[in-house]
């Protein structure tokens, strides 16, 4: 079985460099239509079985329209524990807002999984979001042919901790494949939903715009 991650499109708090997790969410932009279009005609050689979303208006709209784009006609399922991390009094703030008020925090969250608490902040910690997604990511294996391909739609930071952790990377460890960028595709393969191998990391081949900082998380 093969799973396709996407990021969903860039937003305008994408671009404007401020923290959405769970509770926030923002317009997807303009431009970042044009690249679900990209993706979606870049996976009309994939016939999926099943498509799953998270149900925050940024990742569905993206879920529908590369599904659409990618002429597949398949069901897609909103599941809650494909959320983005909920991340307390960060969710709407801008990067160097937080730099300013909890440098400590921002730091351990971009660069220090093991260390990133949130008694100052609120919210989930990697250990409790990759304990809610993995679950989800068993009941999709459990639920789908041996030989599928399945769509999973989510958020950058909470796809980057638990696409690295069914890989059996160490908490510690967890940033150091990178970011994971805008309508970006990930593909993991599985034979029994309890070990994964990776066979492409964020995938942007098929976009025509350049990157820009504020496209990856």
């Amino acid at each position: 079985m093969k799973l396709y991650f996407i990021r969903h499109g860039k937003t305008q708090w994408n671009l404007e460099g401020r923290f959405q997790g769970a509770g926030g969410d923002s317009p997807l932009l303009p431009a970042s239509y044009q690249q679900m279009i990209q993706l979606g005609r870049f996976l009309r050689d994939v016939k999926f079985t099943h498509a799953y979303s998270s149900p925050i208006k940024r990742a569905r709209v993206t879920a529908r329209r590369v599904l659409r784009e990618a002429h597949q006609r398949v069901p897609l399922t909103l599941m809650s524990r494909l959320e983005e991390f909920h991340l307390g009094v960060m969710e709407g703030q801008t990067f160097a807002s937080i730099q300013e008020r909890f440098p400590t925090e921002l730091d351990a969250f971009r660069n220090h999984p093991d260390r990133y608490a949130t008694q100052k902040v609120g919210g989930e910690t990697f250990t409790q979001v990759i304990d809610r997604m993995t679950p989800a990511i068993q009941t999709i294996v459990a639920h789908n042919p041996d030989t599928a391909n399945v769509m999973i739609v989510g958020h950058g930071a909470a796809l980057n901790a638990e696409i690295n952790a069914l890989l059996q990377t160490p908490l510690a460890d967890l940033r150091k494949r990178g970011g994971i960028r805008n309508t970006s595709v990930t593909v993991l393969e599985t034979h029994d939903g309890q070990y994964f191998d990776l066979l492409d990391w964020n995938n942007t081949s098929f976009l025509t715009a350049s990157a820009t900082p504020t496209d990856t998380i």
